[in-house]
């Protein structure tokens, strides 16, 4: 090809690059706003299939999770149906995980001991997984027995602190003394108040799995508990969890909320925070 092919070639593309309409520039208000409608689809997805934040109102995980936690939710991880889809990070539900599910409540919807729990199907509750689908439930002399085997726990004594005013001993951590030496088998701690312990206290009656009434959980269905054994509305009142109720698995706490210092104002809680539990993984 001589130089005046090549000067024409060259024109010619020039032209054709002149001659093709170019749109007129975006304004910022169309930027921001197309940026606005891309995150916010993000989120809402993210949200609904991936991740969720709760907080935790009540004492039953302490100290384990606190008052005043918000924790974000693994709503990933647990398979759809318990099939875990190939190639992703998926599994099924295992005993020892802590998890997020719609509270069931109890089989009659009415409740027979401490708190009601909130109405059915609406509100989170978070407790730990103890018995999975198949498993003999015991609880007995303040332990848990999964098919005729003690479940390894570490136990501690945990109560609220008396120097406080009596109306804050819910939302306050607990004060602990070990009582026994950790095992390597024991991977997470469990609390029980010192009154528990005491010989002249009869052992507790629960509708589900107590001394001498073994429970076995229905297929697809999981027995949980929380950790602050002594205060916590869970499968030994209302039975198991179904799987379909299960949200997710606590990750992390993103934020935490002194709610002894803070009391209930929410202004409070931002100027309270709990700087030592930002970040802290849950297990």
């Amino acid at each position: 090809m001589d130089d005046k092919t090549d000067k024409k070639v060259k024109h010619s593309e020039q032209d054709e690059k002149i001659k093709k309409p170019v749109g007129p520039p975006k304004g910022i208000f169309r930027e921001y706003f197309e940026s606005l409608v891309v995150t916010l689809i993000m989120a809402i997805f993210g949200m609904t299939f991936i991740i969720q934040a709760v907080t935790v109102p009540t004492g039953s995980m302490q100290n384990t999770i606190l008052v005043g936690d918000y924790l974000l939710v693994n709503k990933f991880i647990f398979a759809p149906g318990g099939t875990p889809i190939p190639f992703l990070p998926q599994r099924e539900i295992r005993r020892g995980d802590i998890i997020v599910f719609k509270y069931p409540g109890f089989p009659d919807n009415k409740a027979k001991t401490m708190d009601e729990g909130g109405v059915p199907y609406q509100i989170n509750f978070v407790k730990r997984v103890i018995g999975l689908p198949g498993d003999k439930i015991e609880f007995r002399e303040n332990s848990v027995y999964i098919n005729d085997q003690l479940l390894p726990e570490h136990r501690i004594i945990g109560d609220p602190p008396e120097n406080i005013p009596r109306t804050l001993r819910n939302v306050s951590a607990l004060e602990t003394r070990e009582i026994e030496p950790r095992q390597p088998e024991q991977k997470y701690d469990v609390f029980y108040s010192k009154n528990a312990f005491d010989e002249d206290v009869l052992p507790s009656e629960y509708p589900f799995a107590s001394a001498g009434k073994p429970y076995v959980v229905p297929q697809g269905s999981y027995f949980v508990m929380g950790d602050s054994r002594n205060s916590s509305l869970d499968s030994r009142y209302w039975g198991v969890v179904d799987r379909n109720l299960v949200i997710g698995q606590a990750m992390f706490v993103y934020w935490s909320c002194d709610r002894v210092a803070s009391g209930e104002s929410m202004l409070g809680c931002i100027t309270n925070p709990r700087l030592n539990r930002i970040g802290k993984m849950i297990k």
